[in-house]
């Protein structure tokens, strides 16, 4: 564990954040590998077939996943407030809501899988595969929860050096499964969805046996574990709008697989060989605003605006030069990147037009996210909310639609740069007037008690 609330502010972020950026490279590596491996021995329809069902996985799972970051900001805010009893029953709260939660996504999703990909539209030629590899992958999220909550809860206690270990561990056992399912077994994609079930849940049982020994907070053993009624409506506060955010980010999501289904399979796989590209190579900027939560988190807790605010430039700037740099290294090299996963001349020639096109803006990306990670660390994922579905259903969605029409796919692909800036202007905004300082749950040395909340109405 990690205390944040002291020391160099630009030394605390970097180095919590370093060990967040590589274990998530690792963690990318499971897309990128599974990718690679459909892509050079199955075919472009496959690839298409995986690409197509991640939207459909993330609707699944977003509201658990925003209840979850939710958690970690109250768990975060108690650890620098140095109150260990309600960091306890926090962390424990937490993971018996993620064990159920899991039980209902793995139901609703090998039950409504064929429904859900008629809705979208995927393709005939790939409709098969892609509703096997989900039912697959669905059927497993117990260990996926349980893997990401653990690090979820690590980070909010500071630690961004245990999760390397799991997942760089999980990264190994889903790659050599990969290979040995698809390459030697002949498993198709249903090899694929195994492996990474498999390697989840390797990761997460590790995790556990290693933390009940070794660690002073999380447990997991059964009988010391309580679920806390208000921490869990303090976590349900900060988390449903950032629930609610996630879901209709991964509405959106499904909705771009139908426009971008209509210009045929090739365009389809271009399009998830160069989302994972992407994924990767925006991941650094979403790291540093996820370790800026954290910090903001911690200071916040300790009522250490100062260090709030010197936290938010310093990252701004952090994430702002790696962006850059990173959008020179992926644009002069892209048709190599291309050929990592596929040799199909039309497959490599659309993915290379959407990463020159995306790629240049990941600085505006970085800034915009940075500001996410601010407010959320402070508490505040109402607004945000607003500014994430305002930048996606009003800006990127429509432009997809209409630019497209115009230029083809190409105007898909400048829909995502132009949905980036309309979310960076109105975070700056937001920052400038906004009340997300007065957002805490916690003040220093005490306890706010939230009141009863009217979910339906908060």
């Amino acid at each position: 564990m990690r205390d944040l609330t002291k020391g160099s502010v630009s030394k605390q972020i970097f180095t919590f954040a370093l060990p967040m950026v590589m274990g998530n490279v690792f963690q990318q590596l499971y897309s990128i590998v599974d990718s690679i491996i459909v892509g050079k021995f199955i075919g472009k329809e496959a690839l298409a077939a995986v690409g197509s069902s991640f939207p459909v996985i993330y609707v699944l799972i977003a509201m658990v996943i925003g209840v979850g970051s939710g958690a970690s900001v109250v768990i975060s805010q108690y650890y620098g407030a140095k109150e260990m009893n309600q960091v306890k029953k926090a962390v424990s709260t937490i993971f018996i809501f993620l064990f159920f939660a899991a039980i209902v996504v793995s139901v609703l999703g090998v039950s409504l899988s064929n429904p859900l990909f008629h809705l979208i539209n995927v393709p005939d030629n790939v409709f098969d595969d892609a509703t096997v590899y989900f039912r697959i992958y669905v059927a497993g999220q117990i260990f996926f929860f349980g893997y990401n909550g653990v690090t979820s809860v690590l980070r909010g206690l500071g630690d961004s050096r245990t999760p390397l270990i799991f997942t760089i561990l999980a990264t190994v056992v889903n790659i050599v499964l990969d290979l040995l399912f698809v390459v030697v077994f002949k498993m198709g994609v249903s090899g694929v969805a195994l492996a990474t079930i498999i390697a989840h849940g390797t990761a997460f049982i590790s995790a556990a046996i290693y933390l009940n020994r070794k660690h002073e907070i999380i447990s997991f053993k059964i009988k010391e574990m309580v679920f806390d009624k208000l921490l869990f409506r303090q976590s349900l506060r900060i988390g449903l709008p950032t629930g609610f955010q996630q879901t209709f980010v991964a509405l959106g999501m499904a909705a771009l697989i139908t426009i971008v289904s209509k210009f045929g399979t090739s365009v389809l796989a271009a399009y998830t060989v160069a989302g994972r590209i992407d994924a990767i190579a925006s991941m650094p900027a979403m790291i540093f605003g996820s370790a800026l939560s954290s910090f903001v988190g911690q200071n916040v807790g300790a009522g250490s605006m100062d260090r709030v605010n010197k936290g938010h430039i310093t990252t701004v700037i952090m994430a702002g030069g790696i962006s850059i740099a990173v959008s020179l290294l992926v644009i002069l090299f892209d048709d190599q990147l291309m050929h990592l996963f596929t040799d199909a001349p039309d497959v490599v020639d659309a993915g290379k037009e959407y990463l020159r096109i995306v790629c240049s803006f990941y600085i505006i990306f970085a800034t915009m996210f940075t500001y996410q990670g601010l407010f959320r660390g402070a508490g505040d994922t109402l607004v945000p909310m607003f500014i994430t579905l305002a930048s996606l259903w009003i800006a990127r969605i429509p432009l997809a639609w209409w630019l497209s029409s115009i230029w083809g796919e190409k105007g898909i692909w400048w829909a995502i740069p132009i949905a980036w800036s309309v979310g960076l202007i109105l975070s700056v905004i937001y920052h400038k007037f906004g009340a997300w300082r007065k957002k805490a749950v916690v003040g220093k040395n005490q306890r706010i008690i939230i009141p009863e909340i009217d979910l339906e109405h908060e």
